[in-house]
């Protein structure tokens, strides 16, 4: 078996570390012992993208914010489907994220971070969040809709961080939530909250396989 490399440590600002391992030709993001993202399983971070400026439909100069770049699969997803006129936020808080797409991992970045498009911001999304005005907002910076990634992030979810976020988007917006697993608890918050939520099941790799993941699809 290949043994597993640790390539590097990136500090959480209120979090514990994050560890990017290399496994062969495969990188994983770990918090702990938990497999946060990987190479090898990149179809719901991938749907993510996709299926969210899919049900958008067609809007002049679309403004899209995305909380954590991860490993980037959602970012090329968002831009790959929207045109030259679009806006994309990406608010990552953790430099050593970005440091790992224009380092060990500049070959899967691909240039994205550097796109004409992109506005990418190292802060905390809810400070982009605040800002408002936009017509999609993509939430992947823990496992799911719990403050995994550092506590400070409870809030995102809550009644009064949901209220924060519909209040972010446009007329007709969405905010689209990805996560390891199902949470019946959340997806009561967003109805209580005043979405209209579609609550879906995603196959953790693009070749149909692996674990099922849950994204939500909210519109305010």
């Amino acid at each position: 078996m290949i043994p597993l490399e640790l390539v590097d440590v990136a500090e959480v600002p209120g979090g514990p570390p994050l560890r990017l391992v290399r496994r062969g030709a495969d990188f994983m993001i770990l918090l702990e012992r938990n497999e946060l993202m990987s190479t090898r399983m990149k179809g719901s971070e991938v749907a993510l993208g996709v299926e969210t400026c899919r049900r958008l439909g067609p809007r002049r100069a679309p403004r899209v914010l995305i909380g954590g770049y991860g490993m980037g699969f959602t970012l090329r997803a968002v831009l790959g489907e929207l045109g030259p006129d679009a806006q994309v936020v990406v608010a990552e808080l953790v430099p050593g994220i970005i440091a790992w797409a224009r380092g060990p991992m500049a070959a899967l970045a691909d240039g994205c971070l550097d796109e004409p498009r992109v506005d990418l911001r190292i802060e905390d999304v809810a400070v982009a969040i605040r800002a408002g005005d936009f017509d999609a907002i993509l939430l992947d910076v823990d496992n799911g809709p719990d403050g995994l990634t550092r506590p400070a992030n409870e809030g995102l979810y809550t009644p009064s961080g949901l209220a924060a976020l519909r209040k972010a988007l446009r007329p007709g917006g969405i905010l689209a939530v990805w996560s390891a697993g199902q949470d019946a608890a959340f997806t009561a918050r967003l109805k209580q909250g005043g979405f209209a939520v579609d609550e879906v099941r995603v196959r953790a790799r693009e070749n149909g396989k692996g674990p099922i993941h849950t994204i939500w699809f909210a519109v305010r």
